[in-house]
């Protein structure tokens, strides 16, 4: 089974945890300092927030899959599209081990297409700003450029 995936950039974490409580009637699966996520089963979304980012809104757009075949499955189908890719394979963000790529839609919004591999106790394990600089999220730092050219946060 495929899960779509919606991670927003927020400016109040707490605030906004309760918001989407009362909106899904449900708390968050998972819930750290910078973060928090919903696993929906109706409809199937993972929802995540987050305060890391340069702007509030929508961070990045995807795709979980439940194995490896399915991942697959869903890079041949970006690449069949034309799309440029940036294949990360196995990596670390949002409190997660996960095998994924990245692609950029025409309008410049970044999707990611991921197979997680288990849970780790922190955001990323990429090196730590520089102190009074903000923390990246996991979409690729300039979505409106090709998923190719992008570098990634995590």
């Amino acid at each position: 089974m495929k899960r779509f995936h919606v991670h927003l950039h927020v400016d109040d974490l707490d605030r906004s945890v309760g918001f989407y409580s009362q909106l899904f009637a449900a708390q968050p699966a998972r819930i750290e300092s910078d973060y928090a996520k919903w696993m929906l089963e109706d409809p199937p979304v993972n929802f995540a927030i987050s305060t890391c980012g340069s702007k509030p809104g929508i961070d990045h757009l995807g795709i979980q899959t439940d194995d490896a075949d399915e991942l697959a499955a869903l890079k041949a189908r970006a690449q069949a599209a034309d799309m440029a890719l940036l294949d990360e394979g196995t990596t670390t963000c949002c409190y997660a081990r996960s095998e994924k790529h990245w692609i950029t839609d025409p309008q410049g919004v970044a999707w990611e297409h991921y197979y997680t591999l288990g849970n780790i106790p922190v955001f990323n394990e990429a090196p730590q700003p520089a102190p009074g600089t903000a923390p990246a999220c996991c979409a690729p730092m300039d979505s409106r450029s090709t998923a190719k050219q992008a570098s990634s946060c995590c």
